[in-house]
């Protein structure tokens, strides 16, 4: 079987693992199962898996520390977290070190299962924006949350990554010499009908114009720069699941 369709379940609870297995299972999946940090260690060092699902929660080494050590072994895997407890502090140290989600107990499968495929499958996205070290800390951040990012420093570059790649979110910046963010999105619109654009700058008043006619256009919206990467992600998954 494909790599990307194997689940390690991590959960110290036995019935919710083997609920959970059976029904994942059932959804074509390969399951592992794992009763403790320890145990997932040793399974992983074997073979690598497409999605683990951690539970947070569990005695002598919890989900987050887990993760971290597993992260040694296979840096590439991406990891859902899961929890039944307002743990808050854990769960911004997931996501800070690069965990894809959080599912909360209990949780709708039907949407547990949308975001194990696409923790399985990646997505494909573009930063465009002609600040490099933007690029780079932005592209960094995406890329601990397991997806494909390429980073384009004009709208040239971005045109022609259009071409050749389907991608499925771009975050254009707005003002960027020769060709800006509007004119950016409509030439890659004309390549790909279907693209989605998420407009950033820090210029709120001087691109309103330019960001209602890139809404108007398909576009998704603006963020305005500082932003919560944390919104970017959460703007990500909600175009995704609209795909």
């Amino acid at each position: 079987m494909d790599t990307r369709s194997s689940i390690l379940i991590v959960d110290d609870d036995a019935g919710f693992r083997r609920t959970l297995s059976q029904i994942l299972n059932k959804k074509g999946y390969e399951v592992l199962e794992a009763g403790s940090g320890s145990e997932a260690m040793e399974l992983v060092k074997k073979r690598p898996f497409g999605v683990i699902l951690m539970d947070i929660k569990m005695p002598v080494m919890n989900g987050v520390e887990t993760y971290k050590k597993l992260k040694e072994i296979r840096p590439d895997t991406s990891v859902i977290m899961m929890t039944a407890f307002a743990l808050d502090d854990l769960i911004a140290e997931a996501i800070k070190e690069g965990a894809h989600a959080v599912l909360r107990k209990p949780f709708d499968m039907d949407e547990a299962i949308k975001i194990i495929e696409h923790a399985k499958n990646g997505a494909y996205l573009a930063i465009v924006d002609d600040d490099p070290e933007f690029c780079r800390t932005m592209k960094q951040v995406l890329e601990k949350k397991g997806y494909k990012v390429r980073a384009c420093s004009s709208g040239k570059e971005c045109i022609a990554l259009a071409r050749e790649k389907q991608v499925d979110v771009f975050f254009i910046d707005v003002k960027m010499p020769v060709l800006n963010g509007l004119e950016t999105y409509l030439e890659v619109k004309k390549i790909k009908p279907d693209a989605v654009a998420v407009m950033m700058t820090a210029y709120r008043q001087e691109a309103d114009d330019i960001v209602k006619e890139t809404i108007k256009n398909g576009g998704y919206g603006c963020l305005y720069k500082p932003f919560d990467m944390n919104e970017a992600i959460k703007i990500i998954g909600d175009i995704l699941a609209k795909k």
